[in-house]
């Protein structure tokens, strides 16, 4: 029997693109952390441990150009510059929670589960 071969139509290439963007992990955390009102870059800066100010800029955009987030210039010396999210970020804040949490209750379970196969992968041999 021939192996079948699939094509990913728009819409799976869609929805994989989608989920790459919204499911790496700066994204989840600036999301999260937006989800709790405006921000200013430099408390994103502060709250999302080890990324880059080159990350948070390169993320940030990314979220405002897909419309989860909205950059607001408040005209001030020096500029003042808020990101809040959209209401299509709060629609998404709603997956990317219940994930966290669902990752938050699991993490013990997935530990265990890696310490299992480890173990035997390594009493395996090759």
């Amino acid at each position: 029997m021939k192996p079948r071969h699939f094509r990913l139509t728009n819409e799976c290439q869609s929805v994989s693109e989608i989920l790459a963007r919204v499911g790496d992990k700066w994204t989840v955390l600036v999301v999260s952390l937006l989800g709790n009102g405006p921000m200013r870059f430099s408390e994103l800066r502060r709250a999302v441990d080890g990324i880059s100010q080159k990350m948070l800029t390169t993320t940030l955009r990314t979220l405002e150009r897909d419309g989860f987030c909205t950059r607001t210039v408040f005209p001030s010396v020096p500029p003042r510059v808020e990101y809040e999210l959209t209401e299509l970020g709060r629609d998404l804040l709603v997956p990317v929670r219940a994930l966290g949490d669902w990752a938050v209750a699991n993490r013990e379970r997935v530990d265990a589960a890696r310490r299992r196969f480890d173990g035997e992968a390594g009493s395996a041999g090759p």
